[in-house]
């Protein structure tokens, strides 16, 4: 009987124990949403500013020389923000002017009132961007989620669009290797909802490693801006309802009739969007120009912003 009540005792304790190290995970790991106001004197400092688009506040940039006659517009993927781009902002605004923003769901314009995610809101969104900043002709940009939204922009106004810049562009059906850990939890309602309010580091820190061929370029700072953009009120429900509205290839058909001047950029070691995807839109894309990074992931605009940006700048100095 005493043996039985050592077992039943030893038990308990390694329960408790259990629960006590489950307590100080949540405690550690709790980040429940942070209002606008909360982030913006860290995330959104000059030369930020916020703009109202079609009932939204959405957090731009706009730099370099006004009279710039095809500014450059850059599009934003999916959990990302105007932030992934400031590498080409710096290299670029010297002589070009270069727009960017958070788009609805995303960084610090936050999420849509009417929980539309979809392809098509997303081109109405940029084309009433170009409006409010009176941009009649651009070069658009994007990565990810931003190329797709870039080339069906092009497709859906083609007298608005100049040249296009697809950046592991999505388009295509495909099967990724590797989907970050917080697009998992989010097509997941049960994770997604267990989640809600708590944002482990290292989860954040896995999602950002699967995108990059090069994970040691991760800084902590980095981390950070991602923690803080996923904490924006709003945002964690807002990417669950992109999930379930995402393209995935039924209208990729429509890139076959692109006639503009496009740049494809693509990471060899881009692991969620594979590069047989670029060689795709180098085949459909009539005369459009193909450039692989070997070493570089999903986002090589943001891993190595030098030796993409000077592919950019390259490909628009011969379109002139």
């Amino acid at each position: 009987m005493s043996g039985f009540r050592t077992a039943s005792t030893a038990l308990a304790w390694a329960l408790a124990a259990l629960l006590v190290a489950a307590a100080v995970g949540v405690a550690l790991s709790w980040a429940p949403d942070l209002p606008l106001s909360a982030l913006q004197a860290r995330w959104a400092p000059a030369p930020s500013a916020f703009i109202e688009v079609g009932g939204l506040k959405v957090h731009y940039r706009d730099e370099g020389p006004r009279d710039d006659p095809l500014p450059i517009v850059l599009l934003h993927g999916t959990s990302a923000s105007l932030h992934t781009w400031e590498g080409w902002s710096a290299a670029l605004r010297g002589t070009r002017r270069v727009v960017s923003f958070d788009m609805p769901g995303f960084g610090l314009t936050g999420p849509n009132p009417s929980g539309d995610y979809s392809d098509p809101m997303y081109v109405r969104f940029v084309l009433g961007m170009l409006d409010a900043l009176k941009l009649q002709r651009v070069v658009l940009g994007g990565n990810s989620l931003g190329g797709a939204i870039a080339w069906k922009t092009a497709v859906a106004a083609p007298d608005r669009i100049a040249q296009l810049v697809l950046v592991d562009a999505a388009g295509y059906a495909f099967i990724p290797q590797r989907v970050p850990l917080g697009f998992r939890i989010a097509m997941s309602p049960v994770l997604s909802a267990l989640t809600g309010r708590v944002l482990p580091r290292s989860a954040v820190e896995e999602s950002v490693r699967s995108v990059y061929g090069h994970p040691e370029r991760i800084t902590p700072e980095l981390v950070d801006r991602h923690i803080a953009i996923t904490r924006r009120e709003g945002n964690r429900r807002a990417l669950g309802q992109r999930m379930a509205q995402i393209d995935r290839g039924e209208n990729a058909a429509a890139i076959a009739t692109l006639n503009v001047p496009t740049l494809i950029l693509w990471g060899g070691q881009d692991r969620l969007i594979p590069p047989e995807n670029a060689a795709r839109f180098g085949r459909d894309i009539k005369g459009s120009v193909l450039v692989v990074f070997d070493d570089l992931g999903h986002v090589p605009q943001e891993e190595d912003p030098p030796r993409t940006a000077a592919a950019v700048q390259r490909f628009l100095a011969a379109q002139r």
